[in-house]
């Protein structure tokens, strides 16, 4: 009877280290696909979702802040090297005021990248299903919406091509 009652108490106490080590991980991880969202695009305020990604195309999600000197440097090498991403839809996130976003998206002449759509992020989705702990954050997705890289923090162009 000892046996069968620590037996007992030892798997419960498995099960309960594996329901644990499930919760702490990442949503984005648990769920490896391109997730519904509907965030408001630059300049307009336009809604954009799921739905209007192009289709059999890699996209890359990049949660950036527009006062965050790594996110600009980031921005700055992504523009430079633009031609590597030509087929590539790059999406960049915000959860910082209009205003804000709106000078970054001045400030870098955005409209002229008809791959890259910026967007606010108004009911903070992307910083909780991506768990941000550093800006920027990119993740990146095959043509199939299927989650293919994650980077946190400063990234080198040659890694991020590499992981389209």
């Amino acid at each position: 009877m000892k046996k069968i009652t620590l037996l007992f108490l030892a798997s419960i106490l498995v099960l309960f280290v594996v329901a644990q080590t499930n919760e702490e991980k990442p949503v984005y991880l648990r769920f490896p696909t391109v997730p519904k969202f509907a965030i408001y695009k630059a300049p307009d305020s336009t809604v954009f979702t799921r739905e209007d990604l192009k289709k059999n195309r890699p996209v890359m999600f990049m949660i950036f802040s527009p006062d965050c000197d790594h996110c600009q440097n980031e921005t700055r090498q992504m523009l430079d090297n633009i031609e590597k991403f030509k087929n590539t839809q790059i999406v960049m996130v915000t959860y910082l005021p209009y205003e804000e976003m709106i000078a970054f998206y001045k400030n870098y002449d955005i409209a002229r990248y008809p791959q890259i759509t910026m967007a606010r992020d108004t009911k903070f989705f992307f910083p909780v299903f991506f768990k941000v702990e550093n800006l920027p954050s990119i993740f990146i997705y095959d043509k199939k919406q299927k989650l293919r890289k994650a980077f946190d923090g400063d990234v080198s162009i040659d890694s991020l091509t590499s992981a389209l």
